[in-house]
């Protein structure tokens, strides 16, 4: 089923279009392959002078904003460099976490593999926020809000609490399998178990900004189904 950017729109006026983002899609083209659809060239087939606000990673799905028109592009762009929007993100991780707000202020620095690293002396300053919405048996559904916003910030900083997101191996996140919860789980004969998510189980959740007009405009961007069923599982058998 092919891909419609109509049907991502959460909030459209005459200058921002804010989407909820669907996992396995790049913001931005990626170099090393012409062909494979960005958001922001279904952005710009929709609206010729479309322009990404802010980037998500490729597998992060939700609330993304997009300028259409040169003025609103300067307008939240500015907002999200002097800090002026709010971004809530939604992480299932593993380890059982009673976090009534936490800060976790670390540098970052980014490796040539793509990866990051905390780094004391040559990372840049990140700093994120931390609440728990939900405690499961063996798992926690994690409020995050970035304050800055460095590449991976909000995997690596949980990780540092001993806290890896469900699925992102990268920085020591485990596949969650049902069988992992259900003691009396039965799989066919001959027929492996596949994991409940395939990807990295973080949300963006939400997205603050003003308006062209001084308006503050929150937008909520609801749970994708492969999220939505991994949260619906572990209150389930929690």
């Amino acid at each position: 089923m092919k891909l419609k950017f109509q049907d991502l729109i959460l909030f459209e006026d005459s200058d921002f279009i804010v989407i909820n983002k669907p996992s396995g899609i790049s913001t931005l083209d990626e170099r090393k392959d012409d062909f494979a659809p960005s958001i922001l060239r279904m952005a710009k087939a929709y609206s010729e002078d479309a322009q990404m606000g802010h980037r998500l990673d490729k597998e992060t799905t939700g609330a993304l904003v997009i300028a259409k028109n040169p003025e609103a592009y300067r307008s939240i762009s500015m907002q999200f460099e002097h800090r002026e929007t709010a971004k809530r993100y939604h992480a299932v991780v593993e380890g059982m976490h009673d976090w009534d707000g936490i800060m976790v202020n670390l540098p970052i620095f980014p490796l040539k593999d793509g990866k990051v690293i905390i780094d004391r002396n040559k990372g840049k300053h990140a700093e994120t926020w931390f609440r728990s919405l939900q405690v499961f048996r063996g798992y926690t559904l994690v409020e995050c809000l970035p304050i800055t916003g460095r590449m991976h910030q909000i995997r690596i900083h949980l990780t540092c609490l001993k806290a890896p997101i469900v699925c992102d191996e990268m920085y020591g996140g485990h596949y969650f399998f049902l069988s992992d919860m259900k003691k009396k789980f039965n799989l066919k004969k001959e027929t492996e178990e596949l994991p409940l998510m395939r990807r990295v189980a973080l949300h963006a959740y939400s997205l603050t900004f003003k308006l062209m007009n001084g308006d503050v405009k929150e937008v909520i961007a609801p749970y994708p189904k492969d999220f939505n069923v991994l949260v619906k599982t572990l209150e389930k058998n929690s």
